[in-house]
């Protein structure tokens, strides 16, 4: 397994740190960009709880593993990581992976907190061994629900690959948008080429299109296929998995790339403890930091505080994921039991809708807030 090297400095022989594993997506198929912007943010972290004399005075490491979006990865990697003694688990990006971590760490008695995967069901039955910052799908995607009925679409068209998480984020919209008047009309990406996609939204009389698939393909090439039909210039494009977050979005599809409506996890106005891990942020990644980048240092900050408090036992660590508060960069954290979820559940990180402004596509547009 390819070990990426950590800047904190994971794979130096310290008997005296506590250790965390890191889950992150680090080389294709998985989304690199999310995986190096959920590490920078989970790194930052670490570099400052040891400034500020570390767990009992004793440091804290990460121990990276790079996942690339494979399950098989990920459960392998849970299974080193425990051997190797790590305190806690950290991170991970794509649902179907980290739902892989999340049976591991379950069945292995290692806690996790997973930083941004939203399926509600990240484990088959409910566990005191996993919790979760990022809020659970079904929250997030009624919330864009909302916002797609208030701008007045009802017939929407879901450009779908196969995964559970794409299944998953249809079945939501369908169940919330049909005793609202919604109807989902469903695009199966493995039968359809992007030229395709055009004709299929013109005989369907769609309003809306939402991208349910990987990026950059063939989120990338739907778009511009879409853009470049005169017959679709009123169609509405969605993506609210978040593709149009990063930088990379933007350098693929300039101009193509606004207006694309996605969700995204910060507040309207960050605190002065997510004003300054920004700006650090910022020096680090050297490009703005997304909401993900948050999501990594704030998972470290939550682990920190129960290392602290309870010491690097598993069974106390897991025990206390209800006892914990912090101050996070986007409010204050505490989990709960959540109805429909099996883990330990922030409840809730704030939800915004945005996209990219047209005019200036650096920058976002709050469109709706949950």
């Amino acid at each position: 397994m390819n070990t990426p090297p950590s800047p904190t400095g994971a794979e130096r022989a310290d008997e005296s740190a506590v250790r965390i594993g890191a889950l992150v997506p680090l080389t294709r198929p998985g989304w690199v960009e999310a995986g190096r912007h959920l590490l920078a943010g989970m790194e930052l972290a670490v570099r400052e709880v040891n400034d500020a004399g570390g767990i009992s005075g004793r440091p804290l490491e990460l121990v990276v593993r790079d996942t690339a979006a494979d399950p098989q990865k990920a459960a392998a990697a849970v299974d080193e990581l425990a051997r190797l003694g790590v305190a806690a688990l950290a991170g991970e990006y794509h649902s179907v992976v980290a739902r892989a971590a999340a049976a591991g760490a379950d069945a292995l008695g290692l806690p996790f907190l997973c930083s941004s995967a939203v399926l509600d069901a990240l484990t088959e039955q409910p566990t005191d061994w996993v919790a979760r910052l990022a809020p659970a799908q079904s929250h997030g995607w009624q919330i864009y629900a909302d916002f797609l009925l208030g701008a007045g679409h009802s017939r929407i068209a879901v450009a779908a690959e196969p995964s559970v998480y794409w299944a998953s984020g249809a079945r939501i919209l369908r169940d919330y948008l049909a005793p609202r008047g919604g109807t989902i009309i469903e695009l199966d990406m493995r039968a359809l080429a992007p030229t395709a996609v055009c004709d299929e939204l013109v005989d369907h009389g769609a309003t809306a299109l939402l991208l349910l698939v990987g990026h950059p393909e063939p989120a990338v090439p739907i778009v511009k296929s879409v853009r470049r039909d005169q017959r679709l210039t009123e169609i509405m494009i969605g993506a609210p998995a978040g593709q149009p977050e990063f930088a990379e979005w933007a350098r693929l599809l300039g101009g193509d790339g606004a207006a694309i409506p996605f969700l995204r996890y910060l507040p309207e106005r960050l605190s002065p403890l997510g004003a300054r891990v920004e700006t650090a942020l910022c020096e680090r990644l050297a490009d703005a930091p997304s909401f993900v980048a948050f999501e990594g240092y704030d998972t470290v900050a939550v682990l920190a505080e129960l290392l602290r408090s309870h010491g690097a036992d598993r069974a106390r660590t897991a025990e206390s994921w209800p006892r914990v508060a912090v101050e996070g960069t986007r409010g204050r954290i505490r989990f709960s039991r959540t109805p429909g979820i099996s883990v330990w559940q922030w409840a809730w990180a704030p939800v915004q809708v945005v996209d990219r402004d047209p005019v200036e596509p650096e920058r976002f547009r709050i469109l709706h807030a949950g």
